[in-house]
């Protein structure tokens, strides 16, 4: 856990969580010497030897209070350590983040980034202001007790040692139990929130089906396996928790056991007995502690593992400096191999060049591989073999400010912010003229939509761009791109589920971007595989065909067989016939 703590807490502040600890472990151990201090003093007091019980007891006084400085300074400190992780850990995960491959951003991955984020770097707090002290204490002052016994009397000492392990292998087995079952029930919790969200964002398809009252059976699952997993962690470490307290009880019973039958037997007069048996009180106190924050601070070790791991994911290895650009506006694949699992190879060898200020259309079957060409291009992932060329340069060899700034992306699923109309599309180059913002909406058709709502520009589109249909969200993120005017733009299938008036309208943006980028579009629409310079055919992972239209259709390979698979899809239609209806040409 320091370890992890350390990284948490980065280089700069290592010292201070060295400096802390220091000033725990003294606190820890002036705190047993202070109870430990407690046997002199009693002991004469008993004897009725005053001026000796006045001795020892300012020796006490002393101890006590470096005692007390040392319990407030690392107090201090390890509050500030905790102001210091509250204030900084949020900056570094956001810069950590923002340096990883974007392929990390998975649904899972980025739920549990959340949780860590907020209850997790919570819970981290917790752990140098109220969990670490009580429970550090309650290891090394019942230690320093254990020797002191031993000063004082060696059975009792002995008898203290011997029932240490067994407190301390109890309070780690209760502590593991509460460890696991909290990452069990942190990870049923994950899958629930994440079917809550799933449930609310889905809402008008689930209510399209009749599925918005009648319950959403992956969320009653959900739910259903968190309060299990919830159930089973209550269940299972409650009775190791009592167990851990139990032997703390048991440990200080066999002490007064011990301590009873020397007196009776004459080997320790009974008023040092008493002066040991208020010690051995002292010995299970501090255990008793550290057993009740033993789970907790297990729990927030877990927090902090889950923080530490993110922190560890490796960011893309980045130039100091990017290489000058030989080819700008051009694409090339040099023998690439990629999977996104080892052993699982999802480019085979692939190899073609995408001259700039042309148009290429990637087709092929679903799973051939054209969404990872994009990714590839993009760096969301770097290839196994092979190498990726932007511009005439690896993409590896360039900054990830660079190589962004050559890339306009458009998706056929568009994320748009809560935010205005203008304010989306100005995420494609904010310090754009406001000219050139109206051009660019008038280019892709998003002055139509402007026109007839009632805010204009300065309609807020909702989160995810909810308030637009989906050729509308298009309309928009394509204007972002004839904005951003890159030298490059990647549309994947971003036409393939427009209707007829919103294709029109990106077709007329395709036509205005081909002017000044060089295009690769994953198309399956006929209208746009035909107007591209080049055709590219993936199957297998791997490049089956290149070539225009007329030749690929000329040389009747795989092209060919979807060219006509397409035009027989695209030549059916709904037409009422017969009273029962029908489908027909």
């Amino acid at each position: 856990m320091i370890r992890d703590l350390a990284r948490i807490l980065g280089p700069a502040h290592r010292g201070a969580l060295r400096t802390y600890l220091a000033w725990l472990v003294g606190y820890a151990v002036l705190q047993g010497v202070s109870m430990a201090l407690l046997v002199p003093v009693l002991d004469a007091l008993l004897r009725g030897d005053t001026g000796q019980a006045l001795r020892w007891l300012a020796v006490m006084a002393v101890v006590v209070t470096a005692t007390c400085v040392a319990r407030y300074v690392q107090a201090m400190k390890g509050f500030g350590l905790s102001l210091v992780t509250l204030g900084t850990l949020h900056d570094r995960l956001g810069d950590h983040v923002a340096r990883l491959p974007l392929g990390w951003f998975t649904t899972e991955t980025t739920g549990r980034l959340s949780r860590s984020a907020t209850g997790g770097v919570q819970s981290v707090t917790t752990v140098t202001a109220h969990l670490l002290a009580p429970v550090v204490s309650g290891v090394l002052t019942p230690a320093t007790i254990a020797v002191a016994l031993f000063v004082f009397d060696w059975r009792l000492g002995v008898t203290a040692v011997l029932c240490a392990p067994l407190i301390l292998l109890t309070h780690r087995w209760s502590a593991a139990a509460v460890g696991r079952g909290e990452e069990r029930a942190d990870a049923a919790a994950t899958v629930a929130a994440s079917r809550v969200v799933e449930y609310a964002r889905n809402q008008q398809t689930l209510r399209a089906f009749g599925r918005a009252s009648g319950g959403y059976r992956p969320l009653e699952d959900a739910i259903a396996a968190q309060r299990t997993a919830g159930g089973r962690w209550l269940a299972e470490t409650f009775p190791k928790i009592l167990s851990g307290g139990l032997v703390v009880q048991l440990s200080f019973a066999a002490l007064i056991t011990v301590g009873t039958l020397l007196a009776v037997d004459g080997s320790i007069e009974p008023v040092r007995l008493v002066a040991l048996l208020a010690l051995t009180a002292r010995f299970t106190g501090p255990l008793s502690e550290a057993a009740a924050r033993a789970g907790a601070l297990r729990m927030a070790g877990n927090d902090l593992r889950r923080l530490v791991e993110i922190l560890d994911e490796p960011p893309l290895a980045e130039p100091e400096e990017s290489r000058p650009l030989t080819a700008p506006g051009e694409i090339e694949f040099d023998r690439v191999g990629f999977g996104y699992r080892p052993g699982e190879p999802v480019l085979r060898d692939v190899s073609f060049r995408v001259p700039a200020r042309t148009m290429t259309a990637v087709v092929g079957p679903s799973g051939a591989g054209k969404t990872t060409l994009t990714r590839l291009i993009a760096r969301f992932f770097d290839v196994d073999s092979g190498s990726v060329r932007v511009g005439g340069v690896d993409v590896r060899q360039l900054t990830g400010e660079d190589l962004m700034s050559q890339l306009s992306l458009v998706f056929q699923d568009v994320y748009l912010f809560n935010d205005t109309l203008e304010a989306n599309i100005r995420v494609g180059r904010p310090d754009a003229s406001d000219a050139e913002v109206r051009e660019a909406a008038r280019l892709a058709g998003v002055d139509e939509l402007v026109a007839r709502l009632p805010r204009g520009w300065e309609t807020r589109v909702g989160e995810g761009g909810m308030s637009l249909s989906g050729g509308e969200r298009q309309r928009v993120s394509v204007a972002r791109a004839i904005l951003k005017r890159a030298p490059i733009v990647l549309l994947d299938e971003a036409t393939a589920a427009l209707d007829p008036e919103n294709e029109r309208y990106v077709q007329r943006a395709l036509r205005t971007l081909m002017e000044h980028s060089t295009l690769l579009v994953i198309a399956h629409k006929l209208p746009t595989v035909v107007a591209a310079d080049r055709i590219l055919v993936l199957d297998g992972g791997g490049v089956a065909e290149v070539g225009t239209h007329e030749e690929l259709l000329a040389a009747g390979g795989r092209y060919t067989a979807f060219w006509n698979e397409r035009r027989r899809g695209d030549g059916w239609r709904l037409v009422p016939t017969a009273p029962e209806g029908g489908v027909g040409r």
